[in-house]
């Protein structure tokens, strides 16, 4: 992580500071969006001896309090309240604090990692619905792949052709072939549009009341590999959410999502690969890495979302060699090349580590959602543009032949061909 002193906090929680916090410059090696600039500021933070559980109780307080004092009156998530979280395995757990929602269920409800609360529309699986038949397309794809899906986004007062029209018109723009779609018919006073047509009144009726819809509602449908149409999903619940003015922006809404796949696999190099942080303690340890498909292990990582923009990102670290050696194995890493990346915490984790976690809030995005702005620009004095040039001050700009010897450096021209 060159970006931020990711491994520097960890060795300070290694030699014993038990407590360690800065506001802390950073660099994105991301992609430049409005909500991204290449140079920020986060409140670093990390922890020993703490679980999840300790993370999540420190700062949830300072997150509420900062919102409620700044916010101007909006109401923030209450961190007295109580909520029930059930995870992946099916475990059920009670808490009180910030929402909780796992990475599986944050991308099956909403298409995305970092969900919008205030819009209180949430997805639904409905392939069973489509499976034996009725409509064509999306039988024809459920039986392609059994990893293939049928997902419904409902669209409650949604109910009228002109704005299916408009949705379908939309996904398009977006570079999909369309966007079906069931809607309430004033007119024939029965459930209209091509799917409706082809599924029939009585199978249309059980599939709209499985979604809580009736009279005046529509609903829209994605089908195919939810990996591949997930993001696609989440920009259509959105984009309903905010047509129909379903959405109460005058409000803070918070929520954690947990429970980050440790590897994902990557297609491009035909391997399984870190998804998030390689320095994350998977669940499980190192049985865990030894026993289960990597693909199906979870890392103790977290970030917090508010009102759809991430704030943070963080963890409980792996503070095990052994672990962490077995990890970057499954990654396809040798141990070698561990020892020559990592060398300084690999040694100093074998002195004896603390268990530790923290995260880092990114205090520019904090003002930019209390000042109410989308484009973090707008509350950066002097803020770089996306190819990361200050325009103000002409920066960067070509380096004199001086300049490069004083530092050593030598440049070399491509060859145009």
């Amino acid at each position: 992580l060159p970006q931020a002193p990711q491994q520097f906090k960890q060795l300070l929680m290694v030699s014993g500071f038990d407590r360690y916090f800065q506001i802390a410059p950073c660099f994105r090696d991301e992609d430049l969006r409005a909500d991204r600039s290449l140079e920020f500021y986060q409140l670093d933070v990390e922890m020993s001896f703490v679980t999840q559980e300790d993370v999540f109780a420190a700062i949830e307080p300072l997150m509420h309090g900062v919102f409620e004092e700044f916010g101007e009156g909006k109401p923030v998530s209450p961190i007295d309240g109580a909520h029930v979280f059930t995870n992946d395995f099916g475990e059920t757990f009670e808490h009180k604090g910030f929402e909780r929602l796992t990475y599986a269920q944050s991308m099956a409800w909403y298409g995305s990692d970092k969900p919008d609360l205030r819009n209180p529309i949430k997805m639904q699986v409905v392939s069973d619905h489509f499976r034996n038949g009725g409509f064509g397309l999306f039988a024809k794809i459920l039986g392609a792949d059994e990893k293939n899906a049928v997902w419904a986004i409902p669209a409650p007062t949604g109910g009228s052709r002109a704005f299916c029209d408009r949705m379908n018109s939309w996904a398009q723009g977006e570079g999909q072939p369309g966007l079906g779609y069931i809607f309430w018919s004033d007119d024939q006073g029965a459930w209209g549009g091509p799917i409706a047509k082809n599924l029939g009144q009585e199978p249309t009726e059980a599939l709209m009341s499985s979604l809580g819809l009736g009279k005046g509602d529509a609903a829209f449908f994605t089908a195919g590999l939810p990996s591949v149409f997930a993001k696609f999903a989440g920009l259509a619940r959105t984009r309903v959410g905010t047509e129909l003015k379903l959405i109460d922006e005058n409000q803070f809404k918070f929520c954690w999502i947990v429970d980050f796949p440790m590897f994902e696999w990557s297609e491009e190099e035909k391997k399984v690969d870190f998804s998030h942080n390689p320095f994350s303690m998977p669940q499980g340890g190192l049985e865990a890495l030894e026993t289960q498909d990597p693909l199906t292990i979870r890392a103790f990582q977290y970030d917090i979302v508010c009102n759809g923009y991430e704030l943070c990102s963080g963890a409980i670290r792996n503070h095990k060699a052994e672990i962490m050696l077995k990890a970057f194995e499954i990654a396809g890493y040798d141990a070698s090349v561990v020892e020559e990346q990592f060398g300084g915490m690999l040694n100093a984790f074998r002195y004896g580590a603390p268990p530790h976690g923290g995260l880092a809030p990114g205090i520019d995005r904090i003002v930019m959602l209390l000042a109410g702005e989308t484009a973090i620009r707008e509350v950066i004095a002097f803020p770089l543009n996306q190819q990361g040039e200050d325009l103000l001050m002409n920066a960067p700009t070509e380096a004199e032949e001086r300049q490069l010897k004083d530092v050593h450096i030598r440049t070399a021209v491509p060859i145009k061909v």
